[in-house]
């Protein structure tokens, strides 16, 4: 849990709860990120850094294991011949999404990455920004409960050069993602 504070003094810590339109240009998702968690009283802190998107390396910017971080993947998951759903997986950053638990888990004949357009359109983040929230009713959220288990969560807040950190709890009573084991270690 960070430290009873979203203006957490850190030598990456920004202080600034700037809303403006960081992401894509063409979405606000940080902004609406910061409005929720200002609104439910939630304790998070801002953390800036150089632009990255890939986990191993923003997790050794901003200072902590990969296994603090939440790795967000859109899905694409084909239960019959004519529906495809949309899957936000969130895992620990040290792992990676098992699709066999996920094609398990609805039932699916196919499970597979989102092509990029259309993970960006759903996440409304472009790719390595994704949050571990869903604002898109197409898009539904999954979270293995070793996520909501961290006491603290790192994650891009859908802007490659700042991060946020909350609580597992936090993070699970906001985004109230559904609670499935859908991680794997990954490959050595």
């Amino acid at each position: 849990m960070p430290d009873g504070t979203h203006r957490d003094a850190s030598p990456h810590d920004t202080g600034r709860h700037d809303t403006g339109r960081h992401d894509t240009g063409r979405h606000d998702t940080y902004g609406h990120l910061i409005s929720l968690l200002d609104s439910a009283g939630v304790d998070y802190r801002l953390i800036d850094h150089e632009p990255e998107g890939a986990t191993e390396a923003v997790c050794a910017l901003r200072g902590h294991p990969a296994g603090e971080a939440a790795k967000c993947i859109v899905l694409r998951v084909k239960t019959d011949r004519r529906t495809t759903r949309h899957v936000l997986a969130v895992v620990p950053g040290d792992r990676r999404v098992d699709l066999d638990a996920v094609r398990a888990l609805f039932a699916a004949r196919y499970v597979g990455f989102s092509d990029p357009g259309t993970a960006e359109r759903l996440a409304r983040a472009v790719p390595g920004t994704v949050l571990p929230f869903s604002f898109d009713p197409d898009l539904e959220l999954v979270a293995d409960p070793d996520v909501v288990a961290l006491p603290k969560l790192y994650f891009n807040a859908a802007r490659l050069d700042r991060s946020l950190l909350i609580s597992g709890s936090d993070y699970e009573r906001l985004a109230k993602p559904r609670i499935e084991r859908i991680a794997t270690p990954a490959p050595a």
